[in-house]
């Protein structure tokens, strides 16, 4: 039986953050019924064609994961989350420890509805907190003050047997008091797991628009660095390794979701956006949702379905793709087999492999390939020259 991930984006949310580059949504009225059945829909029509492209029968494939994204999934009904995992249920064999996760924001109203999450099946809590001071909040264009991300956390931890939380770093004159402040701050309700991100600045935000015409908007670079090498030793100290980029866990407790993503392996993508690939019989398949809500949820019931785009990838997009993910990884990734990719040419350029491998920046054995700390650091520009 094929293993697969399954991925829900829920797009709406209260307010669209100025760095948010992600397909979100801010609406008045949802129809939660339509968006229930919809959501569903899309999911009975994926898996059904899921099984077509990876050549076994209906009901065939072993779903260990389901992430619910967005947007704001914590904004959802907990009903549509509990009808949605039904139904997945009913469509795959499951995994008796499968995960299941919903990010969700740290406001009043929405940690409110935490119980009912729980009781719905999420048995996985990622909290959106993204820093620990109110200026910083107001900065990002948060919705929360500190004061409610604290109370959050500790509502989190008391329901869910697992949980997350985000931070993000390198805000403008950022010091390193204040973000280990930060870091202390949180781990003192000792998290399983933390996502510490690099804030950047991504094409159609407002920080983008507001950094083309001059504002300061990040940290310089070298005070990035500074902040990350911090967070690796901080973060060890307390328990949670790094085990990819930005992700830290206590053993056992890394995101199986996400890895699944980096380890190239199969998942499902369904609501406004969302993403698939799938390793078929003829390929690795690539498949992208309408990102529009509105065009999203009308076409559904259509024989477009929700379809923005499909294909089969090209051997040199898979094999990027490959690399791209794998060695974000603490723990590397295998060497590939031969014509693993449909294209046996296909591989990194050895005089920027071997440099790297020289300065300490890569780490090779026999079966795989992996970035030290000091790699990590220069991933973007390692992976630019692997993959010329």
């Amino acid at each position: 039986m094929p293993a697969i991930s399954l991925y829900v984006h829920w797009p709406f949310c209260l307010a669209k953050c100025p760095y948010c580059d992600f397909n979100s949504h801010v609406a008045q009225d949802i129809d939660a019924i339509k968006w229930r059945d919809a959501l569903i829909l899309d999911l009975d029509m994926q898996t059904r064609a899921a099984c077509q492209h990876l050549g076994v029968a209906e009901g065939q494939l072993f779903l260990t994961s389901i992430f619910f994204g967005g947007g704001t999934p914590s904004l959802m009904p907990p009903f549509i989350i509990a009808d949605i995992l039904d139904r997945a249920a009913r469509l795959c064999i499951t995994a008796p420890d499968m995960e299941i996760t919903a990010e969700a924001n740290p406001t009043s109203a929405e940690t409110a509805k935490l119980q009912g999450f729980y009781q719905a099946g999420i048995n996985r809590l990622s909290l959106g907190i993204q820093s620990l001071e109110d200026e910083g909040l107001k900065f990002l264009g948060r919705e929360h003050s500190a004061k409610e991300a604290l109370t959050a956390l500790e509502k989190t931890a008391a329901i869910f047997p697992r949980w997350s939380a985000d931070l993000i770093y390198g805000l403008p004159q950022q010091s390193l008091d204040n973000w280990q402040k930060q870091l202390a701050e949180i781990t003192t309700n000792e998290p399983a797991h933390l996502s510490c991100y690099q804030l950047t600045i991504e094409p159609g935000t407002v920080f983008h628009t507001r950094h083309k015409k001059g504002a300061e908007l990040t940290a310089d670079p070298d005070r990035v660095a500074d902040l990350y090498l911090l967070t690796e030793e901080f973060l060890q100290q307390k328990g949670l390794a790094a085990y990819e980029v930005s992700n830290y866990a206590r053993p056992a407790q890394a995101s199986r979701h996400n890895l699944n993503y980096w380890q190239a392996g199969n998942w499902l993508g369904i609501g406004p956006g969302a993403h698939g690939r799938l390793t078929s019989i003829n390929g690795r398949y690539n498949r992208i949702n309408r990102r529009s809500p509105s065009g999203w949820l009308e076409s559904m019931g259509t024989p477009a379905a929700g379809l923005e785009g499909e294909a089969i990838e090209q051997p040199q997009d898979y094999f990027n793709e490959y690399w791209m993910m794998g060695l974000r990884l603490t723990q590397g990734v295998n060497w590939p087999a031969a014509g693993q990719f449909g294209d046996p040419g296909l591989q990194l350029n050895s005089e920027w492999l071997d440099r790297f491998i020289a300065e300490g920046w890569l780490i090779a054995n026999d079966e795989k390939l992996s970035t030290s700390l000091e790699g990590r650091l220069r991933l973007d520009m390692i992976l630019s020259h692997l993959l010329d």
